[in-house]
């Protein structure tokens, strides 16, 4: 059955929420951890048909929404919302290669970030990453839904776009071997995917780092694949990548540049270092291309919630690297540019479309 209710109440400014799950159990843990941390719970819902009506009734600022459920699940229903009544949706997905590629789905269906849930015995898991579950459904609360939407309905998007197109003539600006390492978090699967679409086959070798699990990065991977020009795949340990290719830092572990000669880059991975909040850290990779790359370098902040990339991007500037950030209009989550802007290590800020002919335009 849905339920509406303001009895959990939450802290003054704190974001209200439904909760979407077809397991009573469930609908009830995550609740209790919302609200335990001062989140307001106002309705849950079983399946996608009550979600519909419980949004429309209580007008939250967030939804968690279930990716299988009876009836009418997850896909159709945030599709639903989207045209309905538009509501920041948060995925919750299994922490699998097929809960991945739903949740792929789900993000191109306007939702605009997702919870992975660990492996084992589910409610233990959620339990233990009660703090990253509520940060995540902070962070969705506050997401500018239009920039989370534009490009999916926009018939010029990436999606929409063959691979490279449109970008062919200014492949003749860079000039040399050219690395660009680009940092996403939330909102950042489909901003990633909108650059790497317009950069042009040229004498450049990507690095993207994206904050997500080791199950999603190599379905990411393959979607930048497919999007692309690019030859893209996940990051391995003593990976090497030419001009023309791109890897994906894989989750659970920091990607490293550990060595770049005659225009090729050699990478390692790190699962040992939690010094991070997130892994794979932005940071990371920044700080070690800054130390190892000596041709043209450019660094790019987009979209995504917290600091990560900020100290990259700083360390990459003061190596003389070229440095980008995408505009706050254009950003679902203005997080990491922005903490990345005030390092005072960021060159130009530019619209999302702006970004892939910024790298290779060589200005800044």
């Amino acid at each position: 059955m849905s339920r509406t209710t303001d009895r959990r109440g939450g802290r003054d400014g704190s974001p209200r929420v439904v909760v979407v799950d077809d397991s009573p159990f469930m609908r009830g843990l995550i609740s209790d951890l919302l609200s335990e941390a001062g989140v307001a719970v106002v309705g849950e819902a079983g399946d996608g048909e009550e979600a519909l009506s419980v949004v429309a009734e209580t007008r939250p600022d967030v939804v968690t929404m279930d990716v299988e459920m009876p009836g009418m699940g997850g896909l159709e229903a945030v599709e639903r919302l989207m045209e309905e009544t538009p509501t920041p949706v948060l995925m919750l997905s299994a922490h699998t290669d097929e809960g991945a590629e739903v949740t792929f789905e789900a993000l191109d269906r306007g939702a605009v970030d997702f919870f992975s849930k660990p492996g084992g015995e589910v409610s233990t898991g959620v339990s233990r990453e009660s703090d990253r579950l509520v940060e995540a459904v902070r962070s969705v609360a506050d997401a500018d839904l239009d920039a989370a939407t534009r490009e999916r309905d926009d018939p010029s998007s990436a999606a929409s776009r063959s691979p490279g197109a449109g970008a062919e003539a200014d492949a003749a600006d860079v000039d040399g071997p050219l690395t660009v390492v680009i940092a996403a978090s939330t909102g950042g699967p489909n901003a990633v995917e909108r650059v790497l679409s317009a950069l042009p086959m040229a004498d450049c070798r990507v690095v993207v780092v994206q904050h997500m699990p080791e199950a999603f990065t190599s379905r990411f991977a393959d979607r930048l694949d497919a999007a692309s020009a690019y030859d893209v795949r996940e990051a391995s340990d003593g990976a090497r990548i030419g001009a023309g290719e791109a890897i994906v830092a894989r989750g659970g572990s920091h990607t490293l540049i550990d060595s770049y000669r005659s225009g090729r880059l050699r990478v390692k991975l790190d699962a040992d270092d939690d010094s991070h909040s997130v892994t794979p850290a932005a940071d990371v990779t920044m700080r070690s291309a800054a130390e190892v790359i000596d041709d043209p370098l450019v660094g790019v902040v987009l979209t995504g919630m917290g600091s990560d990339a900020a100290e990259g991007i700083r360390a990459m500037a003061d190596a003389g690297a070229r440095t980008l950030a995408q505009s706050e209009d254009t950003c679902v989550i203005y997080g990491m540019p922005k903490r990345a802007v005030e390092t005072g290590g960021v060159d130009a800020v530019y619209d999302l479309d702006d970004v892939a002919g910024a790298i290779v335009g060589g200005e800044a």
